[in-house]
């Protein structure tokens, strides 16, 4: 077993720094869309409704299949919920 230490989760489980990035990403828009359905109590197909996506397809978000969303998709859903999304982008460290 190797004692190799990562600055986060997604550095130790993705190939790439790029990738790492990614699933970072989408983790924070899925877990921010996740927060936003809890807040505004809609049923999952009241949620695919405003989304414009299928029920199942709430039902993975909700379950956190980060592996089933793109970038894109996820930033398309929070513009149907009324939400907006700010990208902020800082120098490696």
């Amino acid at each position: 077993m190797s004692n190799e230490q990562f600055s986060s989760v997604w550095d130790a489980i993705a190939d790439t720094p790029d990738a790492a990035a990614n699933l970072q990403l989408r983790a924070e828009l899925m877990m921010a869309l996740k927060s936003h359905l809890a807040r505004s109590q809609l049923t999952q197909v009241e949620a695919a409704s405003l989304f414009g996506v299928t029920q199942p397809r709430i039902s993975d978000l909700l379950r956190g299949k980060i592996n089933l969303f793109s970038i894109d998709t996820l930033v398309n859903m929070a513009a149907a919920a009324g939400m907006r999304v700010a990208l902020q982008l800082e120098a490696a460290t």
